[in-house]
């Protein structure tokens, strides 16, 4: 079956879609993505993914399409219509799904800055392909990121297409025998992972760095938070240094795909006991629940 993608207008073939080789996503790496999850054909959270890619926008004063730049309810409708036919298109139930939106061509010598180029909008879905179940029973190794994150980074918290460091840092965890790379500012605090965010858990209380550390505010980051207090766990953003990772009791990352991973081993230091603890199952029945309800899966 011929694979779909929407490209700024329209669905074509993906052998058939290109994109100018003076786009700035591909000359300056300049441009956001966002990565979303559906189940049973329902985008989750699909407003907040626009709402984070639109706000992010404005802080970097990227060029974005006039309806989205001036937050125009209608140019989400837009882009939700546009997710959704890629997932008709590609005759997907359970998919993996990218939003890539850049500034479009890098203006060149000898053209008027007057007429501002088209921005470039990129939708592509593909199936699903989880995270190992071995994972989610016995928990991730990770490893610490010998790179850091710097709030003077203007890139720090938004999810763009500069990407390198990520990619970098999580062949660095692969080369150690980790499959994640925990990154800390340069003020020596936790952050996040290469591709999700990190909670803790210390005497029975659920903790994550804040949003100003700064770290990209996770959408299933939010969930979390929302269920756990729901759920009556008391759950706070703070700042938590390399002892109290150290010390926890468990550790556990989020994401749009990974959804909620427990970490049983950081390097050659071994989480608790060693296994996956009860808050952390906890969570990951909380939010497995949600889905159900959320989107009409049988689990």
């Amino acid at each position: 079956m011929a694979e779909f993608v929407f490209l700024n207008d329209r669905l074509v073939p993906a052998e058939e879609a290109t994109v100018s080789v003076f786009d700035a996503g591909f000359t300056h790496a300049a441009g956001l993505f966002e990565t979303m999850r559906a189940y049973n054909g329902h985008v989750l959270r699909l407003e907040q993914h626009l709402d984070r890619l639109i706000r992010s926008a404005a802080t970097l004063e990227l060029q974005m399409p006039a309806a989205i730049e001036a937050q125009v309810p209608s140019s989400q409708n837009d882009l939700k219509t546009a997710i959704l036919s890629v997932l008709e298109a590609n005759k997907l139930r359970d998919a993996r799904l990218r939003l890539v939106i850049t500034p479009g061509d890098v203006p060149r010598p000898g053209q008027s800055l007057e007429h501002r180029p088209p921005p470039t909008v990129l939708i592509t879905a593909s199936p699903l392909q989880p995270y190992p179940g071995t994972y989610y029973r016995g928990g991730m190794r990770v490893t610490i990121c010998p790179y850091k994150i710097s709030r003077t980074d203007p890139l720090a918290g938004h999810k763009t297409l500069a990407y390198l460091p990520r990619l970098l840092a999580m062949k660095d965890a692969a080369d150690r025998g980790c499959q994640e790379s925990l990154w800390f500012t340069t003020e020596n605090f936790l952050a996040e992972g290469s591709v999700c965010n990190v909670f803790i858990i210390s005497g029975g209380t659920i903790m994550t760095p804040p949003a100003d550390t700064p770290i990209l505010p996770g959408i299933t980051r939010a969930i979390v938070m929302e269920l756990s207090r729901e759920g009556g766990a008391a759950v706070e953003e703070r700042k938590i240094d390399i002892n109290m990772l150290l010390a926890a009791e468990e550790v556990f990352l989020t994401g749009s795909i990974m959804e909620i991973m427990p970490v049983t081993s950081i390097e050659k230091h071994m989480v608790g006991d060693g296994s996956v603890g009860p808050l952390t199952q906890k969570v990951m029945e909380l939010f497995r629940s949600f889905i159900n309800k959320e989107c009409g899966t049988d689990g």
